[in-house]
């Protein structure tokens, strides 16, 4: 049984390691804080799977690797973290920041829980439409956008500053009573094939994060 709820401090950690495994260019500890505590547009979330063993951090050398070992041990007291998202909210705009999956979990539907997760909450926000980037050979994640009806409306040049590659802008274009609709549907699929309690889709108001 997985959780779905609002990032908190005490989280960091484990989603630093994810983010490390996932990006060439990971954020650090204070972005992630400042995210969850300080900006008000912002609404980051994690998919915890409690009472599971989290797997050991990537190897890094010396003092750091060190460091992240003795970090994720502390976070790893409570419950285990195996994805984590986030997006700003502004207007009628949601737009997706930044979405990732632990290796050692992927391919479980999990980053599908989490993209439907903060669609569901921008929706219950009052967004009119949701945008995100996508690295042009990041096909996984393109079919999984475009299971969910993000259509290209741009492509960015040279937007990834590890490589230079281009980046396909995508957006749901208008997340209208029809759009709803279907998507009530892929929630109701999603919640038949994977067990999960929710405790971030749905609440209205930005909650105070400790």
């Amino acid at each position: 049984m997985y959780v779905l709820h609002p990032m908190r401090r005490q989280d960091i950690a484990q989603v630093m390691e994810i983010d490390r495994r996932s990006f060439p260019c990971p954020w650090s500890a204070n972005q992630y804080a400042y995210e969850i505590a300080e900006n008000p547009t912002s609404y980051m979330v994690v998919l915890t799977a409690p009472g599971q063993k989290s797997p050991p951090p990537m190897a890094r050398p010396g003092l750091f690797g060190l460091l992240d070992r003795l970090r994720l041990r502390r976070s790893t007291r409570g419950d285990t973290v195996v994805g984590y998202g986030g997006f700003w909210y502004g207007g009628s705009q949601a737009h997706i920041s930044t979405i990732a999956v632990h290796p050692a979990y992927r391919g479980k539907g999990l980053g599908e829980l989490l993209l439907a997760g903060m669609v569901r909450r921008a929706i219950t926000l009052g967004a009119r439409y949701v945008s995100l980037e996508v690295r042009v050979s990041n096909h996984t994640a393109i079919n999984l956008y475009l299971k969910y009806e993000f259509a290209q409306c741009g492509r960015k040049t040279a937007y990834y500053r590890d490589n230079g590659e281009d980046a396909y802008d995508l957006r749901i274009h208008a997340l209208d009573d029809s759009y709803r609709a279907r998507f009530d549907e892929r929630w109701k699929a999603l919640q038949a094939r994977v067990a999960f309690v929710d405790r971030f889709s749905n609440v209205p108001a930005k909650e105070k994060i400790q």
